[in-house]
């Protein structure tokens, strides 16, 4: 059973397009599109009423991941013993 030939498919041998440019890629930009404004126009109330709270959230997160966290040397050139390097 593992005999068949494929070839016809367009798996074989040719020259492989990329996913990004292919026509499966701009269908599902579409679908996502359509599925974009639609979530858009039934979850607008919301979506900007958590907007405040994100924003809040967001700050500390940032601190965290941007200044890696609190117990860090803070990029100083200064060694454990308080001299400068």
């Amino acid at each position: 059973m593992s005999a068949h030939d494929h070839s016809h498919h367009g798996h074989g041998g040719g020259a492989q397009t990329s996913f990004w440019t292919s026509r499966a890629f701009v269908v599902f930009l579409a679908f996502a599109a359509i599925a974009v404004v639609l979530l858009w126009n039934e979850h607008k109330a919301h979506i900007l009423g958590a907007l405040p709270y994100l924003l809040l959230l967001a700050c500390p997160l940032l601190h965290m991941f941007m200044h890696g966290g609190h117990g860090g040397d803070g990029g100083s050139s200064q060694d454990k013993s308080g001299r400068s390097s």
